[in-house]
């Protein structure tokens, strides 16, 4: 089965989420066909959509300007699975406590923008996360924090007391860059656990 990719290419690390999609996919025996969003029309031929961090302000802009942000919030109602990081979980939540940024309410969750420091304050720390046998080794870069989830919003992991990645129904989000390591098992989470079904 060949797989249709979205990564919203607006900013980020777009062709490192677009090689950890296609080694999600490898290891389910699936073959992944990335494509890059900078405009409407893309995502609703998307199996599974990428939103990777960046400026969220200069994201969010962007997504309402080409009328991308209707269609992701359509592919979600739909039940086809994304993975925002960073930026993109900032995006893609309920509040940013930050009016210059249009969120689109995907994850019921309040984040503080760039709560774990400045770049200079960026760590990498191994994370447990529920799904994974291993501890993942998460990259944090300006990291947001997830200071209030919803009922219905899966708290996967935490640091410092904190989520640091959470699920809301086809939606993952994490505060990290898991793109920046070889290890693509927080994309195999998003895609593929409890996913088969909507692909």
């Amino acid at each position: 089965m060949t797989l249709e990719v979205g990564v919203v290419a607006v900013q980020g690390d777009v062709s490192e989420h677009g090689d950890a999609a296609r080694r999600a996919a490898a290891n389910h025996g699936e073959e992944a066909v990335v494509h890059e969003v900078r405009s409407a029309g893309v995502v609703p031929d998307c199996d599974l959509l990428l939103l990777p961090g960046g400026e969220s302000t200069a994201i969010s802009r962007l997504l309402e300007r080409e009328g991308i942000d209707e269609e992701i919030v359509a592919h979600v109602a739909a039940e086809k699975p994304v993975l925002a990081t960073c930026a993109g979980l900032i995006v893609a939540s309920r509040d940013a406590r930050d009016e210059r940024v249009e969120t689109l309410g995907l994850v019921d969750a309040t984040v503080d923008r760039n709560a774990f420091g400045r770049q200079v304050d960026s760590f990498e720390a191994p994370l447990d996360v529920t799904g994974l046998d291993e501890p993942f080794p998460a990259v944090f870069i300006r990291a947001p924090l997830i200071d209030e989830v919803g009922d219905g919003v899966d708290v996967l992991a935490s640091w410092d007391g904190k989520p640091v990645a959470v699920r809301d129904g086809p939606v993952v989000g994490t505060s990290f860059h898991p793109e920046l390591t070889a290890d693509a098992r927080i994309h195999d989470l998003a895609f593929f656990e409890n996913a088969e079904a909507a692909l």
